[in-house]
């Protein structure tokens, strides 16, 4: 509106100024003896039109003082009277209708239109946004440190790396039965356990993805009950042993939970969930059908009050993946030296760490024939992949919650344990590489021999103090054990020396810098079982913006 003040004043100037000159001059102009013997038919009309000069010029008195108005408050509206050389703009159907400022008494041809400031957008904006219900934003910004020294002895682990991670949460409350929101987050979209984003690539810009949309439906009927689908965040409790904390299912859940007014009993829950992971196009000449690759699963939830300080939280899972086969054919089109990306079907499938599961691979590598003579062109790609074992996950954990009698340093202690009742079932169905071919020929590999007593992991944890106000600290430490079949290696938790077949300790403390700052540190030391390499050493040091 700033622009606009030295075209409105030459307006007022060119308008009004001859209009105050003429009626002044009328009203201080002495007669004249020659006007003093004029007709009475003549005074009566130069009366009037004294009078039509008053009333014009109170008229444009008035208009004055609405256009300093105006001027003095520049997200109001503007009289179309003051805008004689330029057309309003139609307001866009979803705009808000603002507000008339025109007092009641003005001729209906004055008309407000939208002054179609900035301000004023968001100000409609922010009431169509409050029309939809309650809207929350969220996030956090990560910067991390983090140099790896130990591990194999050529040093090929050995490095320092900087780290970045964003994410931007939107949640809305739509009403009182349902909810939605998305977040967005920075990582590899190829890694589904990893939101972190590595510095570097010649300062390229860092991908950053869609990582939750889902809607929640809670019926105000019966609202113990309640409804997910999309992609979201766990439904059900569940350690790192299993799956990591960065990744984000993909379906449906179901959530019963009730409050129990007992003496130790106070809630029960039951989660069911239906998660597809992949679409695989059957290969038999009468049978091309697409299935859905899909985790099944559920899990029992209690809480108990043991003690007046002491609260025990029990849980028992199931996790039955059907299909995963699909995920170690992606796994390895990833780790292949010569990937070939398919036009349809699975693509590659990026591991934050070393997926160990005993896993079968065929690659096929093209020959060309020239005078009867093959030669291997070099070109491989990965044909097909199975693990040897399926996956079927029964999980149990205790989490005791312990009341010091000092509210900053509560003291939780965790445990968890998993078992794949399934580990080296597939063995008996693993199929033979294909016959060479005089455009082909075959090879397949094993990572690794399966051993069905290697089918057990384990996580205990212990964590002190809370972080919530400015200098609250934590400190924890984390045993974890998993065995070769024990778990899906690439789903778990990615900041593991490896997928399975690993022992690995982990130290951390945080401190609250400030309301919205924390300041972490992370040592992991790990290494596989039954080897003699040195324990690998990961360092985290992080700061952390939340907001």
């Amino acid at each position: 509106m700033k622009a606009e003040k030295g075209p409105m004043k030459s307006l007022i100037r060119w308008t009004v100024v001859p209009l105050l000159s003429a009626a002044l001059l009328a009203q201080t102009s002495t007669p004249t003896p020659d006007t003093a013997t004029a007709k009475r038919g003549e005074i009566a009309v130069t009366a009037a039109d004294l009078q039509a000069l008053k009333d014009a010029l109170a008229a444009q008195q008035k208009q004055i003082r609405q256009l300093q108005r105006a001027l003095a408050q520049p997200d109001q509206a503007v009289p179309a009277t003051a805008q004689p050389t330029a057309e309003p703009a139609p307001a866009a159907a979803s705009d808000a209708q603002v507000p008339s400022s025109t007092p009641a008494q003005n001729p209906p041809s004055v008309q407000l239109v939208e002054a179609g400031s900035s301000d004023q957008r968001i100000r409609n904006l922010e009431r169509q946004i409050k029309g939809l219900g309650p809207i929350s934003f969220s996030g956090d910004v990560r910067l991390r440190g983090e140099p790896f020294f130990g591990g194999p002895s050529e040093q090929s682990l050995d490095r320092m790396r900087g780290r970045l991670r964003a994410r931007f949460n939107a949640v809305a409350d739509l009403g009182t039965q349902f909810r939605t929101g998305f977040t967005l987050a920075t990582g590899d979209i190829n890694d589904p356990v990893s939101t972190n984003q590595t510095l570097g690539g010649f300062y390229t810009r860092k991908t950053i993805a869609l990582d939750q949309a889902f809607v929640q439906f809670t019926p105000k009927q019966f609202n113990a009950l309640t409804l997910t689908g999309g992609k979201f965040s766990y439904p059900w409790y569940n350690t790192e042993l299993t799956w990591d904390k960065d990744l984000n299912p993909e379906g449906a859940a179901q959530s019963l939970a009730f409050k129990i007014d007992a003496p130790v009993l106070k809630r029960v829950a039951l989660v069911g969930f239906e998660l597809p992971f992949a679409e695989v196009a059957g290969t038999a000449v009468n049978g091309k059908r697409i299935a859905q690759q899909v985790t099944y699963g559920g899990q029992v939830q209690t809480t108990w009050q043991l003690l007046a300080r002491l609260t025990l939280s029990a849980y028992s899972g199931f996790y039955d993946f059907r299909g995963a086969d699909a995920i170690a054919v992606a796994l390895a089109r990833a780790s292949s030296k010569n990937p070939q990306t398919p036009l349809t079907g699975l693509l590659p499938l990026n591991s934050s760490s070393p997926v160990q599961n005993s896993m079968v691979t065929t690659a096929a590598t093209s020959v060309v024939t020239v005078n009867g003579t093959a030669y291997p062109t070099g070109v491989t790609s990965i044909t097909n992949a199975q693990f040897a074992s399926r996956f079927a996950l029964f999980d149990n954990i205790a989490r005791f919650d312990i009341d010091t009698g000092n509210v900053r340093f509560p003291l939780t202690l965790l445990g968890d344990y998993v078992q794949n009742t399934e580990a080296c079932s597939n063995v008996s169905s693993l199929l033979p590489a294909p016959a060479n071919t005089t455009s082909q020929t075959f090879k397949q590999t094993t990572n690794a021999a399966c051993n069905s007593h290697q089918r057990r992991g384990y996580w205990a944890e212990a964590r002190m103090g809370r972080l919530r106000e400015k200098g609250d600290l934590q400190f924890g430490y984390t045993r974890i054990y998993v065995e070769r079949e024990a778990v899906l290696g690439n789903f778990n938790y990615s900041e593991l020396r490896q997928g399975s077949n690993v022992t690995q300790h982990r130290v951390d403390t945080f401190y609250q810098f400030d309301r919205s700052v924390q300041l972490g540190f992370t040592a992991l030391v790990g290494r596989p079982l039954a080897s003699a390499e040195p324990w690998l050493t990961r360092l985290q040091f992080d700061v952390i913006y939340i907001f």
